[in-house]
């Protein structure tokens, strides 16, 4: 069975602790312009439902880092659940590449596909979840823990909707041990779905905690990491006017929102943000803020999470045997009088 990537909920916190420091060894090593091609020549397909400019740019960029190739197959280019199945679509890519990363506008899509699929399938976003974005998270919050504390002493309050980023940053969180809040009006909170999976993660992790609460002044003064995300998403537009009505200006995060939190307490946003709504530029751009360290990480853990799903079935051919094949091609380009041969004739 490939190893595929669809919810941190799927891979135990050993694996997600292995994958972390396997992040840190490769972002140490691009850093020194020295990331190993582990998947050379090695073949990553991306289907995209919908554009994105950081899950395109860090996939891409991390396969060519590795040595591998990166295939953008955009909307309209395949048969994607039109004129061919799903399934049909999976076998034919894993027969062709190496790889799989699906964004897709449904979960039941990158869940159908691995279903099908004899090659490692990625989840680059869907609308229930987005795992990729959620361990490149963890790794930007290590990076940028308060003095003293450990990951499991931190918490992390979620301003606004809940979107597949709010699903993701809860269950790897509690995962991980942490305290994780949604601050959100009523309507828009987490289902308690969601709750219970990460109430099932706190046990396991034995530390750490979940909380839903529309009262983000108080939850906010809690907050380690303030996180939040877009009020609305693709085929919301026609919700727009009672998002906004909702959501502002309570729960936009601006500098009279963040100056209740510690100073210590850094700002996340996955990006895109649309500034002057969920979040002002004062904040965005402002001290506290690292959203740009998180989209950095988004690289790095591209290139964990590719080496993680697709090392494992991949073996090196053995030096005689690729000796052998080049030279059956040679002899077969020279009989062809394609090249020359041997004695600088032409066959």
């Amino acid at each position: 069975m490939p190893r595929h990537f669809l919810d941190t909920n799927d891979v135990s916190r050993d694996e997600l602790e292995d994958v972390l420091e396997l992040l840190r060894l490769l972002k140490e090593a691009d850093r020194d312009g020295c990331v190993p091609p582990l998947l050379h020549r090695r073949s990553l397909a991306m289907i995209f439902e919908e554009p994105s400019t950081r899950t395109r740019v860090s996939f891409e960029v991390a396969m060519v880092k590795l040595g591998g190739h990166a295939l953008y197959l955009k909307p309209g280019e395949i048969h994607l659940g039109h004129r061919e199945s799903l399934a049909d679509t999976a076998r034919v890519l894993a027969r062709m590449c190496d790889v799989i990363m699906a964004r897709t506008l449904k979960h039941e899509t990158v869940t159908e596909l691995a279903r099908w699929s004899s090659v490692p399938v990625i989840n680059g976003l869907t609308d229930y979840n987005h795992p990729t974005q959620a361990l490149c998270d963890i790794y930007t919050m290590r990076e940028h823990l308060p003095p003293g504390k450990s990951l499991e002493d931190c918490t992390v309050v979620f301003v606004g909707d809940a979107t597949n980023v709010c699903s993701s940053t809860m269950h790897i969180t509690t995962k991980m041990g942490m305290h994780f809040v949604h601050a959100g009006p009523e309507p828009y909170q987490s289902p308690a779905a969601w709750v219970k999976l990460a109430e099932e993660n706190v046990a396991a992790a034995g530390s750490g905690s979940v909380r839903v609460t529309d009262e983000v002044e108080d939850a906010i003064r809690e907050a380690d990491f303030v996180y939040t995300d877009l009020w609305w998403w693709v085929d919301q537009e026609d919700e727009i006017p009672q998002r906004r009505a909702a959501f502002m200006p309570r729960y936009q995060v601006n500098e009279q929102l963040m100056a209740l939190t510690r100073p210590e307490a850094r700002f996340m946003h996955c990006l895109p943000a649309s500034r002057g709504v969920e979040v002002t530029d004062a904040v965005a751009d402002g001290p506290q803020s690292i959203i740009f360290d998180q989209a950095e990480n988004r690289l790095h853990a591209e290139k964990a999470i590719l080496v993680w799903t697709t090392l494992p079935d991949l073996t090196a051919p053995a030096p005689a045997v690729a000796a052998e094949h080049e030279e059956r091609i040679q002899a077969h380009l020279e009989r062809m009088g394609l090249i020359p041969t041997t004695d600088g004739g032409v066959a």
